[in-house]
């Protein structure tokens, strides 16, 4: 582990000419725009011949009035922009890259979109590490073993931090760089100098600060304050600060009112006063200079950085917290108290102790600030140009292992922006309309569950992939509500077929739409944000799941696998669907055993729609029953299909045509080929890579979604980039120009397979 602790390399910086920072900025009111503002100022200080500039993540589309420092803007769902901004470092030939990690600030399953921005960059990353994990998902891991391979250096705050990236995530210590968080260089001063601006003289006052939120622990010094006040009865409790803006945008001021609500309720309200904003720099050294003590009652231990702890005990406050991770070690040696979670009593016994004890209070407050001296931001800068230097001479990112090359050829395709306009068009209060004459919704023949099934998917899968406001609020609550209405109690079976004045054109639907509901209902289960959403799925899903047992038919059989697999990625332990997915998975295995040949690997006579479903599900079902023989039925079906759907000359993607199909005995129909199928051949694709890890696999699953977009027969685009929606299949004439539900629906579930296997 390098760990620079002295500024002698100013040598080294003259090499540097242009530094650009990738991460949060103000006037964007988070933690992380607040380190990024100041980590850029204080090495334009210490190097004032560098060029220092930002790229901005967003987290709305109209983004923020930034400074000139900020030129370039990310909206942290667009995948593209990532691209684009590395195509700027690039060509402007920047020296060092500086990244400020946070899994929520980037979009893509947990923040897996900056990958793709560091695959591109041409120059040294030094990352610094704002979160690190100790009990990673496999996402999580996935995301910061990349991280590490795609850094030259990664910056880490803690000690605790280094043990954690050395010993869960191995990365080699050489790699790792421990600069501690930076804090403005103040002097020791007395907090009666301050507390005259808040009309707070003769008072003692206790200070939280940062954004507002439920797992901050406000609730629990507020409930601590009764036996305070008896003992100190001049004490006023500060908490200063806005409510985080995500929360505040789903929840708004509930979390602050409860705690309004719960200090009335204890009878110390007038002890307690909000500050409710975000305070800029200035205002905020006073609120901490005013502070007798400052209190961090966050309510678990997995908080490895704290900028709010850091800029307290460099200010020389006397700190009580809870002993999560930077805690324990920033207030260790008596520079500080701690006590336990969730536990007002001994909060309220430490702070009284401390204020009964003013000479005590301030040995440990001026243990604090001779800690606190090298964390002073320009101390910080100065050891971040070293770091850059560092990482520009040795070029550690040269040894970035073969296989992640490899895949960089298919990764650069640009891909479209993923549009929900026509998705929206097609969508009323009721459900998805399936037809459309032109671009224009056609209500003639009104809605079925196949196409809301499929919604719900799109639907939720966005959810996951998109972060906050910009997934498609309410669009999952409609398609599940649709599909809720549709089931029909008394047969178990869902109906199909709605006319547009709502009337039910029958009272079972076909086994595939009751398959597609249920794997709509999985996926659901699997992916949904919303609580409610998520239980209602799981209901329905289970009320629909009896019905499956005595389905024969083949793609009926894959639709529901497919869709129980998604369900048990969530609730792995449920014995009923386990049973479920067993017993579809033997039958849809003996039909390829009973119908297969050498030369006709399949389980039917007629190759027909969305038959790619089949060896997906197969593949899914090998892999976790685990069962080799279905495993490999699986992937010599799907590599079968793949060569009779490769155009012999150009070798994209044709699909079989529904004029005509293909038996075991013709030859294959070449129009009207289905949009369905090509999206069933990405997704199928993808699955073949992740249980074989072969590349050829992801290059097939760009050349059916290349399909779409005029790597086809006809060399014409179905895809509509304005608007989302899609042509209904290519007819032998040219692109049959209505676009319709099914259609638009197979673009988008195409495309979002697409941006989530380069997550």
């Amino acid at each position: 582990m390098d760990n620079f602790g002295t500024t002698g390399s100013r040598p080294e910086w003259e090499a540097l000419k242009s530094i650009v920072f990738i991460g949060n900025y103000l006037p964007r009111q988070c933690g992380i725009a607040t380190f990024t503002t100041h980590l850029l100022e204080s090495i334009a200080l210490n190097a004032p011949d560098k060029a220092c500039w930002t790229v901005a993540m967003n987290d709305r589309p109209e983004g923020y009035s930034y400074p000139s420092q900020v030129r370039f803007e990310i909206n942290q769902s667009q995948l593209n922009e990532y691209s684009l901004a590395a195509d700027l470092c690039n060509l402007n030939q920047v020296d060092v890259i500086c990244l400020q990690h946070e899994y929520g600030i980037f979009g893509g399953k947990r923040g897996s979109f900056i990958i793709e921005l560091l695959r591109d960059l041409k120059m040294p990353v030094v990352t610094t590490l704002h979160t690190i994990l100790k009990d990673p998902s496999l996402q999580d891991r996935h995301i910061m073993m990349q991280l590490a391979e795609f850094s030259d250096r990664l910056v880490v705050m803690s000690e605790r931090s280094v043990e954690f990236l050395r010993d869960i995530y191995q990365v080699p210590e050489e790699k790792i760089v421990l600069i501690h968080h930076g804090i403005p260089d103040v002097p020791f001063v007395e907090s009666d100098t301050y507390k005259e601006k808040f009309g707070a003289s003769g008072k003692q006052i206790i200070l939280t600060f940062g954004l507002l939120s439920p797992g901050k622990g406000i609730e629990v010094v507020i409930d601590a304050l009764p036996e305070i006040v008896k003992a100190h009865p001049q004490v006023i409790y500060m908490v200063v600060g806005a409510t985080h803006p995500h929360l505040k945008m789903e929840q708004g001021e509930d979390y602050r009112n409860s705690l309004y609500m719960r200090a009335k309720e204890l009878g110390v309200s007038d002890h307690i006063v909000f500050h409710d904003r975000f305070v800029a720099d200035e205002d905020l050294l006073e609120f901490i200079g005013a502070a007798d003590i400052y209190v961090t009652p966050y309510q678990n231990e997995a908080q490895i950085i704290s900028g709010t702890l850091a800029y307290a005990l460099g200010m020389g406050k006397a700190v009580v917290s809870t002993p999560y991770w930077h805690a324990q070690e920033l207030l260790a040696d008596d520079r500080g108290r701690l006590v336990p979670f969730r536990d007002q009593a001994a909060l309220a016994r430490e702070v009284i102790d401390l204020l009964d004890h003013p000479d005590e209070c301030r040995a440990i407050r001026e243990r604090a600030y001779h800690y606190g001296r090298k964390m002073v931001w320009s101390n910080v800068g100065s050891l971040y140009l070293d770091t850059f230097a560092e990482a520009k001479r040795q070029r550690l990112r040269k040894n970035v292992p073969e296989h992640l090359l490899e895949t960089l050829g298919h990764r650069q395709q640009r891909l479209p922006e993923i549009r929900l306009e026509h998705l929206r068009r097609m969508s009323d209060d009721t459900g998805l309309l399936q037809h459309a004459k032109y671009t224009i919704p056609d209500r003639t023949h009104g809605y079925c569950v196949d196409d809301n099934a499929r919604a719900l998917i799109v639907a939720v899968t966005l959810q996951d992939l998109q972060p906050l406001d910009s997934a498609p609020s309410g669009l999952a609550a409609t398609y599940l509500s649709f599909l809720g209405y549709a089931f029909n109690g008394k047969t178990g079976r869902f109906r199909n077929f709605m006319s547009y004045d709502r009337r039910w054109l029958e009272e079972v639907g076909s086994e595939d739409s009751h398959s597609r509901a249920v794997w709509g209902l999985g996926v659901a289960v699997a992916l949904g944000r919303e609580e409610g959403e998520v239980v209602y799925a799981a209901d329905l899903f289970h009320r629909a799941l009896g019905a499956l047992e005595h389905f024969t038919h083949p793609r009926t059989i894959a639709f529901a696998i497919i869709g129980i697999h998604a369900y048990l990625s969530r609730h792995s332990g449920d014995s009923r669907a386990r049973r479920m997915r067993k017993i579809l998975s033997s039958r849809l295995m003996q039909q390829f055993k009973d119908f297969a040949t050498e030369e006709w690997p399949w389980c039917e006579d007629t190759l027909t729609y969305d038959n790619a479903r089949l060896p997906q599900a197969l593949l899914l079902a090998g892999q976790w029953l685990p069962d080799r023989e279905m495993l490999e039925m699986g992937l010599r079906a799907l590599n079968w299909l793949k060569q009779v759907q490769t155009d012999e000359r150009s070798h994209h993607f044709s699909a079989i045509g529904n004029h005509g199909w293909l038996t075991r005995d013709g030859s294959k129909a070449q129009f009207d080929q289905q949009p369905l199928e090509a999206v069933a051949m990405v997704d199928a694709c993808i699955e073949a890579f992740n249980c074989s890890q072969d590349e050829e696999w992801i290059a097939y699953a760009y050349r059916s979604l290349n399909w779409f977009q005029g790597e086809n027969d006809l060399g014409v685009p179905l895809c509509d980039y304005a608007t989302g929606g899609c042509r209904d299949g290519l007819e032998a004439q040219g692109a049959n120009e209505n676009q319709g539900a099914e259609s638009t629906l197979s673009w988008l579930m195409a495309l979002l397979a697409i941006y989530n296997h380069r997550g």
